[in-house]
């Protein structure tokens, strides 16, 4: 079950980043949503490699062949069945891994639990293996958007350069014309020779990602080990390389009085609408006692500097040996750009599962 997320809408993920190919099997997806192919292949373009001079130049068209579950364009309820072949690997580049550990990979671990490891790409721990959580995700997002659930994320952090702006002072639509993903043009500019920067000194740099769920309805959750929080912190730090995730207010909360932390509720009408509950403020970030109150969710997800930089380091091999060890191939120097849609589509996936636990028949 490592290998597989949600309890009603699900999806298990199989292959290696130098295998055949990757994909998945998703269950519980209700009959009759129509199925968007154009879509889904834009938001696997948008993670994709080699589509900007910042991120890998590995190049990969991520084609998705969708294998079963869909009929003349709708879902029919039954699993679906897909996959994503590679077409570009370079398995020479990792031919020194064979027996060396690389630094803050997972080299050791999986000798370790396993006793055996892919050391090609890092076989199923590489991020690749992240291009079905977007499918996956992605026909969750067409799920959610039947009933006016949108997700947005974009890179608010890249080292050291903030952006500081609430999401909701920022034009979200302008993530997408930069390379980096970050919805200020002037930060944008500044995050962007930041990551040149790192890539040209062989180095590489973390950051930090937000995600905000709009139009998420009050009652998605459960009450103790699978609170919609808690669902969407496993999911975040599933993702490859996240080491931090926070929720509404955060670390910061511990700064603040319970009275001006409490979010207080309040009662509107809206015209034609009945009457509605909100709150004042939202230092929650959507979610209480583990179940969404109506308010936007937004949380904030860290990413470590990408492990393989192309300097040299002194590591050790399964001898016990040091030896020294410099990267090779093509890496990102900064994952923030390409991680933005896969922070999407586990949010998706995660709000997907309890929008249907909560209505199995929701079609």
């Amino acid at each position: 079950m490592s290998n597989t997320i949600g309890k009603i809408f699900s999806l298990t993920t199989f292959g290696e980043s130098h295998g055949v190919a990757l994909g998945g099997v998703i269950d519980g997806c209700p009959a009759g949503l129509e199925i968007d192919i154009d879509f889904i292949q834009s938001e696997l373009d948008r993670r994709r490699p080699g589509q900007s001079k910042i991120v890998s130049q590995r190049k990969e068209n991520d084609k998705v062949e969708f294998l079963s579950g869909i009929f003349e364009g709708k879902t029919t309820g039954t699993s679906i069945g897909f996959i994503i072949r590679n077409e570009n690997q370079k398995s020479q580049d990792y031919d020194h891994l064979i027996d060396a550990y690389r630094p803050s990979h997972a080299d050791y671990t999986y000798d370790a639990k396993y006793g055996i490891r892919d050391h090609k790409g890092g076989g199923r721990s590489s991020a690749r293996t992240t291009v079905s959580s977007v499918v996956g995700g992605t026909i969750a997002k067409l799920l959610l958007k039947k009933y006016g659930i949108k997700i947005s994320a974009y890179t608010s952090q890249v080292g050291e350069i903030k952006l500081l702006k609430s999401y909701k002072d920022l034009d979200l639509s302008k993530t997408e014309t930069n390379a980096v993903r970050c919805p200020d043009e002037l930060i944008a500019d500044t995050m962007l020779k930041k990551i040149e920067q790192m890539r040209k000194d062989g180095d590489t740099i973390g950051g930090v990602i937000t995600c905000v769920a709009q139009n998420v309805p009050a009652g998605l959750g459960e009450p103790v080990f699978d609170k919609l929080h808690a669902d969407l912190g496993k999911a975040m730090l599933g993702i490859n390389a996240v080491k931090g995730f926070e929720i509404g207010s955060g670390f910061e909360g511990v700064k603040m009085k319970g009275s001006e932390h409490n979010d207080i509720f309040q009662v509107t009408k809206e015209e034609g609408r009945r009457t509605k509950i909100s709150t004042k403020t939202n230092f929650s970030g959507g979610i209480q006692g583990g179940i969404s109150n109506g308010e936007d969710i937004y949380f904030r997800v860290a990413f470590k500097p990408v492990a393989t930089i192309m300097q040299k380091q002194m590591t050790v091999n399964k001898k016990g040996e040091e030896v020294e060890l410099a990267g090779k191939g093509r890496h990102d120097p900064c994952v923030l750009p390409r991680a933005v849609p896969i922070v999407e589509a586990m949010t998706a996936l995660v709000l997907a599962d309890h929008l249907l636990r909560n209505n199995k028949n929701i079609l």
